[in-house]
């Protein structure tokens, strides 16, 4: 393997030292955003001439807002945030791109208090509920376009629950998710770590299911930006990857590597939550609030020799079909030129093979979910056609904001 700091004098030194010294990138206040986190503040960075400004985001529209107007150079994003940036999806359209994958696995539905003393704490329960009560539930979210409506839409959907018809889904932050469970403003959510941790250690309720259970290393975070800035600074990008991927390596060294990081996020300014919660879940120790504790074989996981970060085309692909499923899209798109256009194969190719990480030989890549489909981007338009729960072609879902 390469030497990183010689790597990086090379790249510093030489033509492709990055344009940029300075990058701003924004993340939310969530485990998953530790490699970005970690990148900034544990010295990966400036051996590339880089140095990496944090701005934690109070909500994943602020980020979305920041990051499409260029107030933001790059940021932990969400895949679906930013495919829905790109074909213009609650606004006007930015050309997108994705430089790396920044984690898989890692988050959870959970559901009230109130539910588990009613007894409803298995998908048969929940299913009964649903459709026998009078009233609907009510499911948070945090992002309408987002990986956990699309994980709760998905994983609902699997257990016969409409998710657009048998209960009401909301988007709430995820800072504030616990905050409106307590309260008794929602029913259950899907959110990314700490906070279902956070709300089973406070007794607030249990974890029902994880969605490492609906797809197994699912893609989760990027580290997303607008296809501008990789064009206008791509030395600047290559960069920021490589930074980034070493810091992913480093998490997952060893188990101390993880404590220390989540002592490291539990501060203020980066999760603002005990560490306790962040590490648990973050070193694959589940407690789901109902006596049932495990070691998760699929636990978040941010780089796995390099399996995690390739952005592969056909993660890319699965979001646009689940928004061709759900009404978002009322036409298929061009799934593949899309995947295309925004996955920044070269750009991640590059700065692996200068860090001696094994690139995967495809770009495409094959799996089975929950409800028993395979997915692997051979036919996507079939594949979104194919669920038997789908929204109405003439009737985009109309998600609210608590």
């Amino acid at each position: 393997m390469k030497d990183p700091f010689n790597t990086a004098l090379a790249w510093v030194n030489g033509s492709d030292a990055p344009e940029l010294n300075s990058v701003d990138v924004g993340f939310m206040a969530l485990t998953d955003s530790a490699s970005l986190v970690v990148a900034a503040t544990q010295g990966f960075a400036q051996p590339y001439g880089l140095n990496i400004n944090l701005h934690r985001q109070p909500s994943w529209a602020s980020l979305r807002d920041r990051l499409v107007s260029g107030q933001l150079h790059a940021a932990h994003s969400l895949y679906g945030l930013v495919y829905a940036a790109h074909l213009g999806l609650g606004g006007q359209a930015r050309d997108m791109a994705v430089l790396m994958g920044l984690n898989q696995n890692g988050q959870s539905i959970n559901l009230s208090r109130a539910l588990q003393d009613a007894g409803v704490i298995t998908p048969e329960a929940l299913d009964r509920w649903t459709h026998q009560s009078d009233s609907k539930l009510t499911f948070a979210q945090t992002f309408p376009t987002g990986n956990h409506a699309l994980w709760l839409y998905y994983w609902l959907a699997s257990q016969g629950i409409h998710p657009l018809r048998d209960v009401d889904s909301v988007v709430v932050p995820p800072l504030q998710m616990v905050e409106h469970l307590q309260a008794g403003r929602i029913d259950g959510f899907c959110v990314g770590e700490p906070w279902g941790a956070k709300a089973v250690s406070q007794n607030l309720g249990f974890t029902l299911a994880t969605t490492q259970a609906i797809w197994p290393d699912h893609p989760e975070k990027v580290l997303g930006c607008s296809l501008e800035f990789v064009q206008q600074y791509p030395n600047t990008a290559r960069a920021l990857v490589m930074a980034v991927l070493e810091a992913s390596r480093f998490i997952e060294q060893n188990m101390d590597n993880r404590r220390s990081t989540a002592q490291l996020l539990s501060a203020a300014e980066y999760v603002n939550a005990p560490a306790e919660a962040i590490e648990s879940r973050l070193m694959g120790e589940y407690d789901d609030g109902l006596g049932n504790r495990w070691t998760d074989h699929h636990a978040v996981s941010f780089h796995r020799q390099g399996q995690v970060n390739l952005p592969y085309l056909s993660d890319g692909m699965w979001f646009m079909t689940q928004f061709r499923r759900w009404g978002l899209l009322r036409e298929d798109p061009d799934y593949l030129g899309v995947a295309k256009t925004v996955q920044q194969l070269d750009v991640y190719r590059e700065a692996a093979t200068a860090l001696g990480i094994e690139v995967p030989d495809s770009p495409m890549r094959s799996s089975q979910l929950i409800d028993g489909k395979i997915w692997d981007g051979s036919d996507p338009a079939g594949y979104a056609r194919s669920f038997k729960l789908h929204a109405l072609a003439d009737a985009a879902p109309v998600v609210a904001d608590l």
